[in-house]
């Protein structure tokens, strides 16, 4: 169903390589305004949508993207929500699938589309991909359904003709215009001639109305495990002042080393009560206790089991968590839980919540 002619779209300029010309004078990449973005794609204007434009300034580097852009963003979002049919955000691309799942968790019962999208070239050079991307996600926003409602009422990520869940999304390539892709979860539309959605993939409208979390609770870290790794680093990363949580990057289904001292510093850590939540540091595939002995001594002590999802996921959603919960259980079951789609909860594909 195509968008009708009052369709209001809501583009959330942030920066990064999308909004970028090179300066022959400098030699270097400058940022642009939205008006020079706009006049490098007159396409735009022909898809009818009434355009209105939040900046940015300066404009923010992808690689500078902070938890407290993530909220500035969100209150956007909701400050506008009952104005606009969909929301695009140009973002740079290194950090969007942080941006993308930190949103997804913020903004709970989300019933319009929030397209995240960029470029791998900068929108002045002649083979861009920045045009493409700008265009087709705002399509995607403003897509309707035969019962007038979003097509894709959730977080997205618009690239290189495929939209992918926001917390199901990894940047893999940088080179490539195909730079993002989602190993556990199948991709929500594929654009060719047309725009082929897998409404069987994408999450159902909700009946409740948007809910906005703005507290977010950094006191986290990672411990990605590797051959070799000492007791001095593991104990320093869990001595941490204020850590409050920790995402464990471990082996293939969820293995760790079984030495003495790694489980004794972990169990010392859970009892001092630091969640510790287990993910694979492999960009395919699930977590799964006890599938090896090396992952049941993990289990044992209390180590929580995040499933199938993506690191940004994981992170992002701790962070969401730790700034909306105090009880520590309660926490406990909701990073075991899946929110927004981002985990598969049986690790096995069914894909149901």
């Amino acid at each position: 169903m195509p968008a009708a002619p009052s369709t209001k779209i809501l583009i959330i300029y942030t920066g990064g390589t999308i909004g970028m010309i090179f300066d022959q004078k400098k030699q270097t990449l400058r940022p642009l305004a939205f008006s020079e973005i706009k006049n490098s794609i007159p396409e735009m204007y022909r898809l009818g949508y009434h355009f209105f434009v939040h900046h940015f300034k300066p404009p923010i580097d992808s690689s500078d993207m902070q938890p407290e852009i993530w909220v500035e963003i969100a209150g956007i979002i909701e400050r506008n929500y009952d104005y606009y049919d969909g929301f695009v955000i140009l973002h740079g691309s290194d950090t969007m699938s942080f941006t993308a799942s930190a949103l997804s968790f913020m903004l709970e019962n989300l019933s319009k589309p929030v397209v995240l999208t960029g470029s791998q070239l900068p929108i002045g050079e002649i083979r861009t991909d920045a045009r493409e991307n700008i265009i087709t996600a705002l399509e995607i926003a403003a897509a309707r359904n035969e019962q007038g409602e979003a097509m894709v009422p959730e977080v997205v990520i618009y690239f290189d003709f495929m939209l992918f869940r926001g917390n199901r999304s990894k940047k893999y390539n940088a080179e490539k215009f195909e730079a993002f892709y989602s190993m556990n979860y199948p991709a929500l539309a594929e654009a060719g001639v047309a725009i082929k959605y897998r409404e069987q993939y994408v999450l159902p409208i909700p009946s409740a109305p948007l809910t906005v979390h703005k507290k977010l609770d950094t006191h986290i870290a990672v411990l990605k495990i590797f051959p070799g790794i000492t007791p001095g680093v593991v104990q320093a990363i869990l001595d941490t002042p204020g850590l409050r949580g920790v995402i464990l990057e471990t082996f293939g289904s969820g293995n760790a080393s079984t030495a003495a001292w790694f489980i004794r510093s972990l169990k010392a850590a859970v009892d001092r009560g630091i969640l510790i939540l287990n993910i694979t540091q492999c960009d395919g595939g699930s977590v799964e206790f006890g599938r090896y002995e090396t992952s049941k001594h993990l289990q044992e002590i209390g180590i929580l089991c995040g499933f199938d999802m993506t690191f940004e996921a994981a992170v992002t959603k701790m962070m969401y968590l730790l700034g909306q919960h105090q009880d520590r259980q309660e926490i406990k079951r909701l990073l075991q839980t899946s929110l927004r789609g981002e985990l598969t909860p049986d690790g096995n594909g069914s894909h149901t919540w």
